[in-house]
């Protein structure tokens, strides 16, 4: 008898452990605590949570560009000089994720989103109570921080309760939420800040932003903090060229998209000639056509992520080229504005492709690509508003942008020809 229990004991001790969500990755870094075994939290709830504050942040930085002219007005400042204000927001976004990452590499990623949300809801609750420009620039900068920290964590988050052949869809996911938040939310939070004044709009981030924090304490499953996690660590992230070739694709090939979308409004009105009451129904097509990418791209992108990365570049350039062509009628710019937001997913790809080359350096990696796309944010525009004070009009933007989609390519081609050659 005592054999017996003896070889039972062995043959249970020599079982491997079961993952948890059947068979989620590992290849994030999370890992999940014993409180939480198979079966106490789903996968889609999570991905919920953690969608709702991409929600909450899209709000956030797309709802103050429509609200501009409203908070201008109020604390007695030119639009221009307002617009200061957008783009200290997208400063925080570059400065805190990279920072954010190393300082707290040895923070649970569950208490760690829990506290990015809650600071997120504090400084856009203050932003609805600023007095002042100034007061309204700093609270903007400090707004941003937590931006990049929280997509970069969020999604290293989803991808570890997924098998490894779904991690594209589950970043996709909570991408999700800023891309409803381009279709839904900030048509809805404008609306709110004409009806009943701007600083009503930030008190709804505020509050998207504490949901979204009470939502992962909820589910969110308990990861063990890790020992051997240390800023020096992943700042060996910065030491791996596949990374910052990862970050240039980015960089560069999502700027074309930026180039467009931020001209959009003025080429409607000064090309296509349609009713001001239409730009927002294109806003909101282009929305939906970021919302498609990365429900639809995600699929292909878990088989070959490269290739797709690749195709989603190419993509982008042709969408782009027909801008110029498009733009003399409302329905086909419509139609081609749509396409080109297909083409967004091409952050969800590349975030999932971070996860492979960054090594142990995971939260820096996933955080410094939204910084990268803040890069594109400002080049794309940068370069198209060139091309209009030329002269070459409001459609050029187009034409840059299919020739960043095409620089991307080029930066995409030798990563895919050093990758080849070194194995990676």
């Amino acid at each position: 008898m005592s054999q017996q229990a003896g070889t039972q004991r062995r043959e249970l001790r020599s079982r491997p452990r079961e993952q948890p969500a059947g068979g989620a990755s590992v290849d994030a870094g999370v890992r999940v605590s014993q409180d939480n075994v198979p079966g106490t939290f789903h996968p889609g709830i999570v991905h919920l949570a953690l969608a709702m504050g991409g929600f909450a942040i899209g709000i956030a930085e797309f709802a103050t560009m429509s609200l501009l002219p409203f908070f201008a007005h109020d604390l007695h400042v030119s639009e221009p000089q307002a617009g200061h204000a957008i783009s200290a927001y997208a400063l925080g976004v570059v400065v805190g994720a990279p920072v954010i990452a190393v300082l707290s590499a040895r923070m649970t990623r569950r208490t760690l989103l829990i506290a990015l949300m809650g600071f997120f809801a504090l400084m856009n609750g203050l932003s609805g109570l600023a007095p002042d420009y100034h007061a309204m620039l700093a609270l903007r900068f400090l707004a941003g921080l937590p931006h990049g920290a929280y997509f970069g964590i969020a999604m290293l988050v989803a991808a570890s309760l997924v098998p490894t052949d779904k991690r594209t869809a589950a970043v996709g996911r909570v991408l999700l939420g800023l891309t409803i938040a381009t279709t839904i939310g900030v048509p809805l939070a404008n609306g709110v800040g004409q009806a009943i004044g701007w600083r009503w709009a930030f008190a709804i981030v505020a509050g998207l932003a504490l949901l979204t924090a009470v939502l992962v304490l909820i589910f969110a499953p308990r990861d063990a903090a890790n020992s051997k996690a240390s800023p020096l660590r992943e700042l060996s992230a910065l030491g791996r060229k596949h990374v910052w070739l990862t970050l240039a694709i980015g960089a560069i090939g999502f700027g074309g998209l930026f180039s467009v979308y931020t001209y959009l409004a003025s080429t409607m009105l000064a090309v296509t000639h349609t009713s001001p009451a239409l730009v927002p129904v294109t806003l909101c097509v282009f929305g939906a056509g970021l919302t498609a990418g990365n429900i639809i791209v995600p699929r292909f992108a878990d088989r070959a992520l490269m290739a797709t990365a690749g195709g989603l570049l190419l993509w982008s350039a042709a969408t782009l080229a027909l801008y110029p062509l498009a733009a003399g009628n409302f329905w086909t710019l419509t139609a081609d504005v749509f396409l080109i937001g297909l083409g967004g997913a091409l952050a969800t790809v590349l975030q999932t492709r971070l996860m492979d080359v960054a090594g142990e350096a995971q939260s820096l990696a996933a955080a410094l690509n939204h910084s990268a796309f803040n890069v594109a944010n400002a080049l794309g525009p940068w370069l198209g508003g060139m091309a209009v004070a030329a002269g070459y009009g409001w459609t050029s933007t187009g034409l840059v942008g299919a020739g960043l989609a095409l620089a991307g390519f080029v930066v995409w081609a030798i990563a895919v020809v050093l990758a080849r050659r070194e194995g990676v």
